[in-house]
């Protein structure tokens, strides 16, 4: 057997003529909050249906109550357009899937290895492969023009500094809709049962509204806890995810322009990662 398999400087050399390959993030449903929203509703419809009379569950003033409401008022604490900037980032959350952490230290360390091997001013022409990792690209630009490692820190910092803030703003609208749409339910069962006790002379005006009290606060429990909670809380979760994966970007930039071992940078990242998702890149 050659002595060449054995010999850890050769080892790396092949290592870092492999093609620099820079899978890009998946993208598609998130099957678990897929499969629990469809699933929590399908269970109350189930019921419903089970129950007997599904109408009786359905009352336009009620659905004007609690979710016109509950969205106008959501909009009274913050501004029409941070709602609607929200939106994207929201439906996004839902639908896509991207890079676990360990699988963007595992990018970062095979470009570090790469830039330690060939230089920093050669991977001008790796540039290409990061299309689709738009903020380790900005990063590796920012490197490749020259600019002073301090000022490549504050830049990509506050760049993920303001993203965090986009998000904690939508997490912000999806809990005051949380807290809104219970209380809409309570306004209207207090029109309900104001409207039901005037029409007590009147028989034909208690079913309605009656329907109009009950149904307003089932609405406003559904909206609350079916859609509107677990959704922040994905959204927090998916957040996290992001700014891990945006620091460990940021650390791997770092070391790429100091020319640190990328095994140094292996030890840095396997430090912020979680114990399960810690990455042996060079074992």
């Amino acid at each position: 057997m050659s002595d060449t398999a054995n010999d850890p400087i050769q080892s790396f050399t092949a290592k870092s003529d492999l093609p620099l390959r820079l899978e890009p993030a998946r993208h598609g449903f998130d099957m678990a909050t897929a499969l629990g929203l469809i699933g929590a509703l399908a269970l109350i419809v189930i019921a419903i249906f089970l129950g007997g009379n599904w109408l009786a569950f359905v009352d336009v003033p009620s659905v004007l109550i609690v979710v016109c409401g509950t969205f106008a008022i959501t909009t009274v604490s913050y501004s029409m357009t941070e709602i609607m900037q929200a939106q994207p980032l929201m439906f996004r959350t839902l639908f896509s899937i991207g890079h676990t952490p360990n699988e963007a230290a595992a990018k970062v360390l095979q470009l570090a290895e790469r830039a330690r091997r060939r230089g920093l001013l050669a991977m001008q022409n790796e540039l290409y492969s990061l299309k689709n990792e738009p903020f380790l690209l900005r990063g590796m630009t920012m490197l490749v023009d020259g600019m002073p490692i301090e000022e490549v820190e504050r830049n990509l910092t506050f760049e993920t500094h303001a993203m965090a803030q986009r998000h904690q703003r939508s997490t912000g609208i999806l809990r005051r809709a949380a807290e809104v749409s219970p209380a809409m339910g309570l306004i209207g069962t207090l029109i309900g049962l104001v409207q039901m006790l005037g029409s007590l002379n009147q028989p034909e005006g208690i079913g309605p509204a009656m329907a109009v009290a009950l149904l307003t606060t089932f609405y406003g429990a559904v909206l609350a806890n079916v859609f509107f909670l677990p959704i922040a809380s994905k959204l927090e979760r998916n957040s996290a995810i992001e700014l891990l994966i945006n620091q460990i970007f940021i650390l791997g930039t770092l070391s790429i322009a100091r020319q640190e071992n990328p095994r140094r940078l292996e030890l840095v990242l396997n430090t912020i990662l979680p114990a399960n998702q810690r990455v042996k890149y060079f074992d």
